[in-house]
């Protein structure tokens, strides 16, 4: 039995390892793809901006590292389907065949709902820049000169995690189909998911400003929402499987 065991952890170490691998070689190769692209990727960056903002930079590598950290972040974005299923594939053994059904069915939406994320987050990120930048009480108090770098880190981050965020419904409606949560059990909780979208909103956000964090966070309450919505059908659908499955021959 010991023996049994010892080598069934190997093997999963083992798939661990191969699928860990799988997921490197293909992010080296998105992120060399993003790096070609990333001055075109940069432009649009710079295009966020409120006019006439000027940015400096302030060390001889600044502008060599945020180039590479656009080709990390790009890189993993195009790289996510890949790295799901790499994810699905590993714990693929302990699924039931429904449930595997039902994880290659939503994969194709794990790419469809990061890009609904990111292009939420570009059409608000100019609209927190100009307040940030632009901010009534500190108004001809000085002119902004923002290092290139912080200002790539501030968008990529928030463009980013909101593309992840926007993952929230899919991973809820997977959690209820294969029954881990319900939709009652999700609405029972609201105090935590309330709480938990503040936590998330302050870790997206780069900025410790509370409007800025609480628009994120309404946003992720409202995905939390959705989730819940889709969780219903999540469960009303298996039920309807179950019934299926569960009628006789010629029934």
């Amino acid at each position: 039995m010991v023996d049994d065991e010892e080598l069934t952890l190997r093997e999963h170490l083992r798939e661990l390892r191969r699928r860990v691998i799988y997921s490197a070689i293909a992010v080296a190769i998105t992120c060399g793809i993003s790096f070609y692209f990333a001055d075109r990727v940069f432009d649009v960056l710079e295009e966020l901006a409120p006019e006439d903002t000027h940015f400096i930079f302030t060390e001889p590598v600044e502008l060599m590292l945020i180039y590479f950290k656009i080709s990390v972040y790009g890189g993993v974005a195009l790289a996510l389907p890949f790295l799901v299923y790499q994810a699905v594939m590993f714990v693929r053994p302990a699924l039931t065949g429904r449930e595997k059904t039902w994880l290659y069915l939503l994969l194709p939406a794990v790419a469809v709902f990061f890009a609904i994320g990111g292009t939420f987050g570009y059409y608000f990120v100019p609209r927190m820049l100009e307040f940030l930048i632009n901010f009534p009480l500190a108004e001809d108090v000085a002119d902004p000169e923002i290092k290139i770098s912080s200002y790539v880190s501030f968008v990529v981050r928030l463009l980013f995690g909101l593309g992840l965020a926007f993952e929230t419904p899919l991973v809820i409606f997977f959690l209820a189909k294969i029954g881990v949560v319900t939709p009652g059990w999700l609405i029972r909780k609201w105090q935590y998911a309330v709480v938990i979208a503040f936590v998330a909103a302050a870790a997206i956000t780069p900025t410790p400003d509370p409007i800025n964090c609480t628009i994120v966070a309404v946003a992720l309450i409202a995905l939390y929402l959705v989730g819940v919505f889709l969780a219903v059908f999540a469960v009303r659908g298996a039920k309807k499987d179950e019934d299926i499955s569960g009628m006789p021959e010629g029934g």
